[in-house]
């Protein structure tokens, strides 16, 4: 039996999978255990979709172009190489807490309108299973289903040869409580479910280096959109995880059958740092001294204040960079395998993991399967297990 109280926790950790050293904000947004963590709502619009990107260490920036580009760079879609595609990417999550009914999926396909433009959908959909809704006396009130759901819509063209331009635009909905009157501490709160509009804008360079080597740049910024309100009272939103991706690829084409791309990214939240108290002591930010003054602060102002407002300076704004890096080898273009490493540093959140993957290709049909080994020192990591199981089909153009 679950808690409805226990819903927004959840959330939380299975967003952000809270191998956080054992980070955690308040609903007052105060922040828990000495850690400075940058809270926000929907976080699952950040986590990998698919089982490609997420064996090489979550990178995507400059990846080569395929199917789940929308969600890294939907800049990349200009240069995929088939005519049409579609994918579905399942993955299980938190089983290592013996949570059996959370789970999440990823829908996407893309259409080439011409030798220069594409055009591409997507839909993410985040189950919590079934929670009961109980008073304070432990009765159930009624059994609710969270769940959320993002659906997006994208359009990348080729300026030049090298270069390409991504818009999208997504419609996003959180609902947690299905609309239920949470209870606590002899207070009824009404809530709703919660709904947005957000737009992602992407840049992406490809070039050769020579016949057997080239490289790739990408920038990426996704999720600028409209906070989430889950009460009627319009002081209390959440922003959105707006994100900065920065990344490179280097690709050798070895021989004829054998290749090997090295990658990274670069992350960085565009989200400002609310004010805390820790020990009695309240730590201001730079733009914000209280809550009513970081609730007021706009989606783009804040997306510029994020870059100079953590309360340790420069230092602390170095903290929020999150690194990750991959490797993929591909044998005849019919088998790969990847590994990668994930590191953000424990005051923001502590995720750092190591994964592993492999790909088969034959004919239309792409299967591909993540695995993810956690590596911070936590008795029971949320993390631990992860596996994504991705299927795709794609017609590729008649080779003259």
């Amino acid at each position: 039996m679950k808690r409805l109280a226990i819903a927004a926790v959840l959330i939380s950790l299975a967003a952000t999978t809270v191998a956080q050293s054992g980070t955690s904000t308040n609903w007052t947004g105060q922040n828990v255990n000495n850690k400075n963590y940058i809270s926000t709502g929907m976080p699952i619009l950040l986590i990998a979709p698919d089982a490609v990107s997420s064996g090489m260490g979550d990178v995507g920036a400059a990846s080569a172009p395929d199917l789940y580009s929308a969600h890294w760079n939907n800049a990349k879609l200009a240069f995929v190489d088939g005519n049409m595609g579609v994918g579905l990417t399942y993955t299980p999550w938190l089983r290592n807490l013996k949570v059996g009914d959370m789970n999440l999926f990823y829908l996407s396909g893309y259409y080439r309108i011409n030798k220069n433009s594409t055009a591409a959908a997507g839909l993410t959909y985040f189950t919590l299973g079934d929670i009961d809704n109980t008073d304070e006396d432990g009765q159930t009130l009624q059994t609710i289903h969270p769940n959320e759901f993002a659906f997006d819509l994208t359009y990348a063209l080729k300026i030049t040869d090298q270069l390409s331009l991504g818009a999208s635009g997504r419609f996003i909905r959180s609902d947690l409580t299905n609309g239920a009157v949470i209870s606590s501490s002899g207070e009824h709160t009404s809530t709703h479910a919660a709904n947005s509009l957000a737009a992602d804008i992407g840049l992406y360079y490809q070039g050769e280096i020579d016949k057997t080597q080239d490289f790739a740049l990408g920038l990426h910024i996704s999720n600028l959109g409209a906070k989430l309100s889950y009460e009627d009272d319009d002081t209390k939103k959440e922003f959105l995880p707006s994100n900065l991706r920065i990344g490179g690829r280097y690709t050798n084409r070895i021989d004829e059958y054998n290749k090997i791309s090295v990658l990274v990214d670069a992350n960085k939240l565009l989200v400002p740092t609310r004010p805390y108290t820790r020990d009695g002591v309240t730590y201001e930010t730079r733009y914000a001294k209280n809550l009513a003054e970081y609730n007021n602060i706009g989606v783009i102002a804040g997306a510029f204040q994020s870059f100079a407002d953590a309360p340790g300076g420069f230092s602390e704004e170095m903290q929020e960079i999150q690194l990750s890096g991959g490797v993929e080898y591909w044998y005849a273009e019919t088998f790969a395998a990847r590994a990668g490493y994930f590191f953000e540093h424990e005051n923001k959140g502590g995720r750092q993991y190591a994964t592993v993957g492999v790909g088969l290709r034959y004919n239309i049909f792409k299967f591909d399967l993540s695995y993810l080994i956690p590596t911070t020192k936590i008795s029971t990591n949320p993390l631990a297990h992860t596996i994504r199981i991705g299927l795709m089909i794609e017609m590729s153009p008649e080779k003259k």
